[in-house]
């Protein structure tokens, strides 16, 4: 490109109405996408500097806690992960599995492995219709059988990073706080959709823990999340939402979360590894499902998760148009403000992946940053236009 050139052709020929305009949508989109980022997303960055300069307030009493899992049909992670759970260094603690009406060995294997570990206990979700989630169900049940008052939820299909998991978890406890929210990560594999599940669990996460610290918890993953038995009794627990299928972890953490009584834990010893989806349909329709719940968020909350992919969806539009309609000058700032968010994007996404042992992106952040988007409205459209029967049981 002739610059030269291009700044007599600016002077000779100023810039046009929808030059003007297609520049303006690019600039103010950028601007907002990077505070988005530096408020929300990088807040897990800032969180994990302060606690490296040991400037973040952790608890130091360990009171007791009663771990909480659902399983259903789940023998064989049950016997895979329940061992690394029965382990763990905290001084008081116990294991509470609920049996949600499996159909294998779950209840004559938790009956053999109770005998031989005093820490585990179990109970189970009587057999009869429902006209409820029983995920929320079985969670109460184990909630009442719980001998004390944090609870600690995790996944069936989970595995706590190490043994200093509830440990370390339990230090956000700090004083007047009942819940506590942690990172739940997938297992790393060697395929696309396995990258492109990474991407969103890490991207969700950023987004919820960053919120979080900014004041505004709105959810949680139940595969890694604590909070009181009094706070869920006194609250009313799931009965807001008790005919929905899912949204057992972010329709009541976004029903009682407030700036006051919710911290965030964020280390790699407090992270949480489930299996992943291995074929697109099965990630299709958990994505699916899951988002069907964002409907019942607080309209605070929908407004700011809104807020971002609009604004997404806008720069890079504008990006485009800006490159196909207008002169070289014009496109030559958009791209170069492209490159920008591009580059700000990889330093804040992969610092947290690295600082949390989790798997790197580099340069497919670009694409996933385009894509998921555009998967995501697919979905949302889909619930709108064909409801899932599941969401009601």
């Amino acid at each position: 490109m002739d610059f030269k050139a291009e700044i007599i052709n600016f002077f000779q020929f100023p810039p046009t109405l929808s030059e003007i305009i297609l520049l303006s949508v690019v600039a103010l989109t950028f601007i907002y996408q990077l505070y988005y980022y530096i408020r929300y997303i990088a807040g897990a960055n800032r969180y994990l500097r302060r606690k490296k300069k040991n400037k973040i307030a952790l608890s130091e009493i360990k009171p007791p806690v009663s771990v909480i899992i659902c399983a259903r049909n789940e023998l064989e992670n049950l016997r895979t992960f329940l061992p690394t759970l029965l382990c763990q260094t905290y001084p008081i603690y116990e294991i509470i599995v609920v049996d949600d009406r499996s159909q294998d060995d779950t209840r004559n294997y938790l009956q053999q492995l109770s005998v031989l570990n005093n820490r585990l206990r179990y109970t189970f979700v009587p057999e009869g219709p429902y006209s409820m989630s029983t995920k929320k169900l079985a969670l109460t049940l184990g909630f009442k059988a719980a001998h004390y008052n944090h609870l600690l939820l995790i996944d069936a299909d989970c595995r706590p990073e190490g043994d200093n998991w509830i440990a370390t978890m339990m230090q956000g406890f700090t004083k007047g706080k009942d819940i506590v929210l942690g990172f739940g990560a997938y297992e790393k594999e060697s395929t696309h959709l396995n990258r492109l599940i990474a991407y969103d669990t890490q991207w969700n996460g950023m987004q919820f823990l960053g919120q979080a610290l900014s004041g505004h918890p709105y959810m949680g993953v139940g595969r890694n999340l604590a909070y009181t038995k009094d706070l869920f009794f006194e609250r009313g627990g799931f009965q807001k939402h008790i005919n929905i299928l899912s949204g057992d972890d972010d329709l009541f953490i976004n029903q009682v979360a407030t700036a006051e009584n919710t911290n965030v834990v964020i280390d790699p010893e407090a992270t949480t590894w489930s299996i992943p989806k291995t074929s697109f349909s099965e990630w299709f329709w958990q994505k699916r499902r899951h988002l069907s719940v964002s409907t019942f968020y607080r309209t605070s909350t929908k407004i700011r998760l809104l807020g971002e992919p609009l604004s997404r969806g806008l720069f890079y539009l504008s990006v485009l148009l800006c490159c196909v309609m207008c002169r070289p000058w014009v496109w030559t700032i958009a791209l170069a403000l492209l490159l920008i968010r591009f580059i700000w994007q990889i330093c804040i996404m992969d610092v947290f992946a690295k600082r949390m042992n989790l798997k790197m992106f580099h340069i497919n952040i670009l694409w996933f940053d385009i894509v998921l988007p555009l998967v995501q409205l697919w979905m949302m459209t889909m619930n709108k236009i064909f409801p899932d029967k599941r969401k009601k049981w």
